[in-house]
């Protein structure tokens, strides 16, 4: 309900009558203390009773129910310099909450209507609980059933309007975005192959941090960074591990085992029965593996011309990993490479989503891949001060979100969701994981490295992610962190989850103390061990490091503990030198 429109915007000013000067139209007040505290009624009918009594009849200025109340004629009362024109105020009679049964999805609005200024408020029913409509923060506490019950109980004594409006029962509509689920998992990381080893790492609490033996890497001021333990080439197939770059081998193992993990048959689209034009690939990457790129200049100085390999270039470009996996499984609907620092593998997903959801194609591969632990990217990272140091066999030298972090460390891997239309995963019979319910990006606009240290552009992805899923900031009950331990940019994101998620302790686990940061593959490996979150209702821990920064103000969670019920979404964010943010929201399914 909103203003009568026969109720001028102009300024209520109080002063005192006697009752007998009081006539229909009035804003009345019994006393000062009423119009203070913005308790206002209409005279909408006056009837002498006596010489000496006048009864009125008051109703809320923005609707509601009347009452009369006696006055003396010479008893002194308030009234607003402001006259409303009676009949336009609406009769409301209240409504009894008290045998209705809620749903989730329902929906309640509540106005103070004894305020000539006013809004209404809404709530909305999630999760057993009703959230304030709003991306305050401030307003983020829940009120219970019975509490609703109370306010429509008291709102005509208190002169409020509640209104109850239940979820609309379903009906056939016209085609439109389809849902999008994630159907199978891929991981190659540097707790191994497989995403097994992934998550039964994430929950023993291990890392794959290791020392850089090779003699290339001598004289580096940092010698430490997340490797894989197994040769990708010694997994495929000598004659096509020589024409991929390490990036491409490490996508086309996870992409083979998502396949396979998907139900689908071991060759690709054509042994199991899909048009190859229905499925599509979407990875990051932000080198791809630079050490080809690296190793084609040495030998170009040390052999001369002849001596660089004709592959040197179609192994250089960051698009090689996804058109090797397109190539592996025959897919010819897309092969797209997104790039966009560590945000990339993230990004790719989310623009798969899209893909599906709009029927560019029915299935996608996607998630992220790369190789970049290369001397010169070492030291370039080292001579910026991000990197930090310490014994992998002591600990995990990453430490996200600790007091005493200093920097992130260098990693590779890949990580590959399939996902598909919900339509056609259930027409197949597969198992569903989760579903692929959002996403939402957003640019710092402030330095070529450093983040935001307000993180306002987190925020901005974090509640464009959560808006683009349908779901609200009170559905959420994980988040998988970007945290690469930088100083700076654990503090920004902490700041941006705090302000979108008000007071809430929602638990917060960051991988990069297990992992390393795996740079553009970082989203599409963390992706995977949300869903996995998901899927086993277990939030695996955060290593590294002992006490948490005062500044952080995060639940960081570190030991494995259940996955709360109280919600249904899990976010994982991505956050990229130059002010790339992207963050993907995975939804639970019943």
């Amino acid at each position: 309900m909103t203003h009568s429109p026969e109720t001028p915007e102009v300024p209520i000013r109080p002063y005192e009558v006697t009752a007998a000067e009081v006539v229909p139209g009035d804003l009345f007040a019994p006393t000062p203390e009423d119009a203070a505290a913005r308790r206002w009624h209409v005279v909408t009918h006056t009837l002498p009773v006596s010489p000496e009594v006048i009864r009125v009849t008051l109703r809320p200025p923005l609707g509601g129910v009347d009452h009369e109340e006696d006055l003396r004629r010479e008893q002194t009362v308030t009234v607003a310099g402001r006259r409303v024109d009676a009949s336009a105020v609406p009769l409301v009679e209240p409504e009894p909450l008290e045998g209705v049964e809620f749903r989730d999805g329902d929906r309640l609005t509540v106005l103070r209507a004894v305020d000539p200024l006013a809004a209404e408020v809404t709530y909305v029913r999630r999760w057993g609980a009703w959230h304030r409509d709003t991306t305050d923060s401030a307003d983020a506490q829940a009120a219970t059933d019975a509490e609703v019950r109370r306010w429509a109980a008291d709102a005509g004594r208190e002169g409020t309007v509640v209104r109850h409006e239940p979820r609309p029962e379903r009906e056939a509509r016209a085609a439109g975005p389809r849902r999008v689920v994630v159907t199978g998992l891929g991981a190659v990381t540097p707790l191994g192959v497989g995403t097994g080893e992934l998550w039964d790492g994430l929950l023993e609490g291990r890392h794959g941090i290791r020392e850089l033996t090779d003699p290339e890497f001598d004289g580096l001021p940092v010698r430490i960074a997340g490797t894989v333990p197994v040769d990708p080439a010694s997994l495929l197939p000598r004659q096509a591990a020589r024409r991929m770059n390490r990036a491409a081998q490490f996508a086309v193992l996870a992409a083979r085992e998502a396949w396979a993990d998907a139900g689908y048959a071991a060759g690709g689209t054509r042994e199991s029965g899909l048009d190859p034009e229905r499925v599509g690939v979407s990875l990051g990457a932000i080198l791809g593996d630079a050490s080809v790129l690296v190793g084609g200049d040495r030998k170009l100085r040390e052999r001369g011309p002849r001596g660089v390999s004709p592959l040197t270039t179609p192994m250089t470009v960051p698009s090689q990993a996804a058109s090797q996996v397109s190539l592996d499984l025959h897919i010819t609907g897309e092969a797209r490479t997104v790039t966009s620092a560590c945000a990339s593998g993230t990004e790719a997903i989310g623009q798969a989503v899209d893909r599906i959801r709009y029927g560019r194609v029915d299935v996608a591969l996607a998630g992220g891949a790369e190789a970049v632990i290369t001397p010169a990217i070492m030291a370039s990272f080292a001579a910026m001060r991000a990197l930090a140091e310490g014994d992998p066999s002591a600990g995990s030298p990453s430490r996200p979100f600790a007091k005493d972090r200093d920097g992130f460390v260098n990693g590779e891997g890949a990580g590959v969701l399939v996902l598909e239309s919900e339509e056609h995963a259930r027409a197949r019979g597969a198992r569903i994981y989760c579903e692929a319910a959002g996403w939402g990006l957003s640019a710092d606009a402030y330095h070529v490295a450093a983040p935001d240290p307000s993180g306002d552009g987190i925020a901005l992805a974090l509640r464009r992610a959560v808006r683009d899923a349908g779901g609200d900031v009170a559905d959420v009950v994980h988040v998988n962190a970007h945290a690469t331990a930088t100083v700076d940019g654990d503090l920004a994101e902490a700041r941006a989850l705090r302000g979108v998620l008000g007071g809430r302790d929602v638990p917060v686990t960051a991988l990069k103390g297990h992992l390393g940061h795996l740079q553009g593959a970082a989203g599409g490996v963390e992706a995977v061990a949300a869903v996995l979150t998901l899927h086993h209702g277990v939030v695996p821990p955060t290593v590294g490091g002992g006490e948490v920064d005062d500044g952080v103000e995060l639940d960081v969670v570190r030991t494995p503990r259940p996955l709360p019920r109280g919600g249904d979404l899990v976010l994982s964010n991505s956050f990229g030198f130059g002010g790339h943010n992207a963050v993907l929201a995975l939804r639970r399914v019943g």
